[in-house]
């Protein structure tokens, strides 16, 4: 997808990130500019501690920057009501972390009907959506398991399903295969790139990994403070 056909859904312009430590000003972010267009698959890379996992969060509605803008679908957030971010971070953003953030004493059935249930939704309601996802990312005969019953590739299997639960525009992924062995991690982002192109969900993934990074339809190599785009395989389209 070029530049002129992008239709972006998230997009950021000079953003810039500051953190205090004591006395000393560490600038993580130097000017990013950066958009996720519609249906895409896109990857952040760079080596650790650059900040990365930092960009995610604010692309995300989960932390602010310093300066620079965020827009949402042309919006700037900063024009936004609180209720207004929330209901975008909710319904329109699904998040994939490295360490899933499953709730233990539920299963993975409830573990995915969550994002309803904790806005007020009856399962009854959701369990036929739950069911279909399971069934998609390849769980169909262990959504009554507890994830201490999972392994950590059906953890982050459930994890996935979970952000998409709300039919979200966007999934954002921090690392989702930082915390499993190199063959089950293949197989996530194998599920995280035909789940793009089967849903049409845009997809962001963050990775410390370039071999991961290059399959994406775009990208972006970040590095002080910078973002510089990065010619990609594209075996992910």
């Amino acid at each position: 997808m070029s530049n002129g056909e992008c239709n972006a859904i998230i997009e950021c312009t000079g953003l810039e990130k500051t953190f205090h430590d004591g006395s000393r000003e560490l600038r993580i972010l130097r000017g990013i500019d950066l958009r996720a267009c519609e249906g895409e698959s896109l990857s952040i890379s760079g080596p650790s501690g650059v900040g990365k996992s930092t960009l995610l969060h604010i692309l995300g509605t989960l932390d602010r920057p310093t300066g620079g803008t965020v827009l949402f679908r042309g919006r700037p957030l900063t024009e936004l009501s609180r209720a207004e971010i929330n209901r975008i971070r909710n319904q329109e953003i699904g998040f994939v972390f490295q360490f899933y953030h499953l709730l233990p004493e539920f299963t993975a059935l409830e573990n995915v009907m969550m994002p309803a249930i904790s806005m007020g939704a009856r399962r009854s309601e959701c369990r036929e959506r739950a069911e279909e996802l399971l069934t998609k990312v390849g769980l169909a005969d262990r959504m009554t398991h507890k994830p201490g019953m999972l392994s950590g590739g059906e953890q982050q299997r459930v994890a996935i399903g979970r952000a998409l639960f709300n039919k979200p525009s966007v999934v954002l992924a921090d690392e989702p295969t930082g915390n499993l062995d190199e063959k089950t991690g293949a197989g996530i982002v194998d599920l995280l790139w035909n789940l793009n192109r089967t849903e049409g969900v845009t997809l962001v993934i963050v990775t410390h990994d370039d071999a991961i990074a290059r399959e994406a339809q775009r990208w972006v190599y970040i590095h002080g403070g910078k973002a510089v785009e990065r010619k990609s395989s594209g075996t992910s389209a």
